[in-house]
């Protein structure tokens, strides 16, 4: 792999690449700063969709946005399979209210919710084909590169996008393996895909006044019950496997003096091992019921009623230690002087890995922070490095 790697970097299209990465840095800002500014909540990425395919056209691309929403361009028209494809995750799980509140500094730092996740991979996307159409064109190739800005990869979008390419989409026969692009660092290669199951508790009662109404069944307090019920009676931990759960959002009520008639809570829960995914759907399942019997069995006028919805389930999966795909990689990092280690996370790169076709899901660059919150931050600082690692790992792909 070594002598490959050498003769591919020194090969003239490859060698023109990797100096334009690292001499056009302020085009990659500029598209980066532009596409954060556009809200892109899960489910409502239509506006940076739209982007992305006047984006990709104007770079000469054949682009166009597929049913599941997702923007699909290629190098060539008419370019026909086997492909390699290179993804990246137009959703945010929070998104500007106006352009302005994302910024940057004058240390060239972003801020702003996005700009890391996944503004910094998407920025990498555009780069990528951006340098490749700038390039001669490659020889002994393989298989054709696509580019792909998909819908659907934070919380409740189930990884919508992906499920469609791999599934349903017209190309899901012919990809061969996948390349995601999610977040900045280049410190880790995610090829163990982490599953997770997500799922809405809702309780229901008449309601009523706090005081002439006292005694009917109180949804938030039967609610409460499975949270305190949930927490309090983990499983034992099995050595070696991590798990973890989250109540993250708790609604209910309208008023500190009515009763309310409707509390909901949303809970996601993740393991290394699918199986002890089961066991803590199980447990849910019996603190629901406990709950509902302990608020019914004191009330005195009127009984609540449980529903318990699975809203999201993410499958899980693992690349096999000596898969190419992840030598490839191993041989790009060492030939940069990129240190990584192997990780195990939820990310598009679930579904493929699930199904058995090779994918990986790395950083595009650049450092960042406050994923999810409202104090993201984004440096670019080191960005070529992770966008000369894409450049050669998908060279490599294309050619195997």
């Amino acid at each position: 792999m070594p002598s490959t790697l050498s003769a591919l970097a020194s090969s003239r299209g490859i060698k023109e690449g990797l100096l334009f990465l690292s001499k056009d840095k302020q085009w990659v800002n500029e598209k980066h700063l532009a596409l954060c500014r556009i809200a892109s909540p899960t489910f409502f990425e239509q506006k940076r969709a739209e982007w992305f395919l006047q984006q990709f056209r104007a770079l000469g691309c054949e682009a166009s946005i597929d049913p599941a929403g997702n923007v699909i361009a290629f190098l060539a028209p008419n370019a026909s399979g086997p492909y390699v494809a290179v993804t990246a995750h137009l959703d945010t799980v929070l998104s500007p209210r106006t352009p302005e509140e994302v910024s940057t500094r004058p240390d060239g730092s972003f801020y702003g919710p996005g700009v890391s996740d996944n503004g910094a991979g998407l920025a990498g996307l555009l780069a990528i084909v951006q340098v490749l159409k700038k390039m001669p064109e490659l020889a002994g190739l393989t298989a054709a590169p696509v580019f792909i800005a998909n819908v659907g990869e934070e919380g409740e979008g189930n990884l919508s996008g992906m499920r469609y390419l791999c599934r349903q989409s017209p190309l899901a026969n012919k990809i061969r393996s996948y390349l995601v692009l999610d977040g900045p660092s280049t410190d880790h290669v995610t090829c163990q895909a982490l599953a997770s199951r997500r799922f809405e508790v809702s309780f229901a009662g008449p309601g009523g006044h706090s005081w002439s109404d006292y005694g009917v069944g109180n949804p938030v307090h039967a609610l409460s019950r499975v949270i305190t019920l949930f927490a309090e009676n983990q499983p034992e931990p099995i050595e070696g496997i991590k798990s973890s759960f989250n109540f993250g959002v708790i609604d209910g009520g309208v008023s500190v003096n009515s009763i309310p008639n409707l509390a909901r809570a949303k809970l996601d829960v993740r393991s290394e091992s699918p199986g002890r995914l089961d066991v803590l759907t199980e447990l849910l399942e019996t603190c629901v019921n406990k709950a509902t019997e302990m608020e019914n069995a004191q009330a005195t006028i009127a009984r609540v009623t449980a529903k318990l919805r699975e809203t999201g389930s993410r499958p899980g999966g693992q690349l096999p230690a000596g898969a190419p795909i992840l030598r490839y990689i191993a041989a790009v990092d060492d030939w940069l002087g990129i240190r990584s280690r192997i990780d195990c996370s939820s990310t598009d790169a679930n579904i493929p890995l699930s199904m058995g076709i090779p994918a990986v899901s790395i950083g595009a660059g650049g450092t960042g922070g406050g994923a999810h919150t409202p104090g993201e931050w984004f440096r670019p600082d080191g960005r070529d490095s992770g966008l000369k690692r894409i450049l050669l790992t998908l060279s490599l792909l294309l050619a195997e």
